[in-house]
């Protein structure tokens, strides 16, 4: 492995660069042609150039990029496309740029990105005044009970996650949200399904083992984040994705009209609140246990159910960040 510096420096002097752009997703299709046109006029130059129509194929395309041995992958995309690169690049030698795309940019956000498409290319311009620097940040890794993936070879990489494991409403909010409401509203698409299947949610009990020690919690939504945004919205003031910490945190109790006062608090006083408040725990490992089992929403995707076992790694991935960033 390259040090920081010397695979910034490679960047910089015209290293393999790849792009993976989801142009399915929010903003890829309408801005993949703008895209393609200011990371030309920055002086970033592609080896290959991905267009993905079928998010499906992801997994599969990452392959062929990696074949190509590129010291920068730039993934245009929300956060299901850049949390499927993760998992492909984390422990590797090879730095990860993001165009901010989607609807709720979650990791985008952690790693302090310019949200606007002129920003975020003119960051990837390593070498050039004004863009960014090569900084590692953590990743998370988890191991529940039936996930249909994980299996054979390669399988340590698909248990990898970028931002987030969550259990409860948010499960059923994934699986509910209209593709045309997100489209066209953006992240309130998110809020509206939850405020509509809330009335029928039931509350849970998660037994949850750090240290040795169990808590019981009941609530409507567990979350245990590796980065610093929910829902496009800051969790706390101080939390990123290079501090080797993973939050613990509910929304609410078991009283549904207490999730919505706590979700309102998040969205309010997030950027303000501290990890060191009684809301979080914080953690290098988590075990979580539901009775009955629960699905387990990693990064947005379904991955089996509970009990699941959740860990951080470390400054496992290398990532495109601006100058200001700080990198632990």
């Amino acid at each position: 492995m390259r040090s920081k510096a010397e695979l910034e420096s490679a960047i910089a002097g015209g290293g393999r660069a790849v792009l993976v752009i989801n142009s399915r997703s929010r903003r890829g299709r309408r801005l993949y042609g703008t895209a393609r046109r200011l990371l030309r006029e920055s002086g970033v130059e592609f080896l290959h150039v991905f267009p993905v129509t079928d998010p499906t194929r992801l997994r599969d395309l990452f392959a062929d990029v990696l074949a190509l041995e590129p010291d920068l992958v730039v993934v245009g995309g929300g956060d299901g496309t850049v949390a499927e690169a993760v998992g492909h690049l984390a422990h590797r030698d090879i730095a990860l740029g993001v165009l901010p795309l989607g609807t709720t940019n979650n990791f985008a956000r952690s790693l302090e990105l310019p949200l606007d498409l002129p920003g975020a290319v003119r960051t990837l311009a390593v070498g050039r005044p004004g863009a960014g620097k090569v900084a590692d940040v953590d990743v998370g890794w988890f191991e529940s009970t039936g996930d249909p993936q994980g299996a054979g070879p390669g399988a340590d990489r698909e248990h990898i996650f970028a931002n987030m494991v969550s259990l409860g409403l948010s499960v059923q909010v994934a699986e509910n949200v209209p593709h045309a409401l997100k489209r066209f509203v953006g992240r309130p698409a998110y809020a509206l399904t939850a405020a509509r299947l809330l009335p029928r949610h039931e509350a849970f009990t998660a037994r949850v083992t750090i240290d040795g020690e169990t808590r019981e919690l009941a609530t409507h939504q567990l979350n245990i984040a590796n980065g610093a945004h929910h829902s496009g919205q800051r969790i706390a003031r101080d939390a990123s994705p290079d501090d080797r910490l993973l939050a613990v945190y509910r929304l609410g109790d078991e009283r549904r009209l207490r999730l919505a006062s706590a979700t309102a608090r998040h969205v309010l006083t997030g950027q303000w609140r501290s990890l060191s408040e009684d809301a979080f725990l914080t953690t290098a490992r988590v075990e979580i246990e539901t009775d009955p089992p629960m699905r387990v929403d990693v990064d947005g995707e379904i991955r089996g159910r509970t009990p699941v076992s959740i860990r951080l790694r470390g400054n496992a991935l290398r990532v495109i960040v601006p100058q200001a960033f700080l990198d632990t």
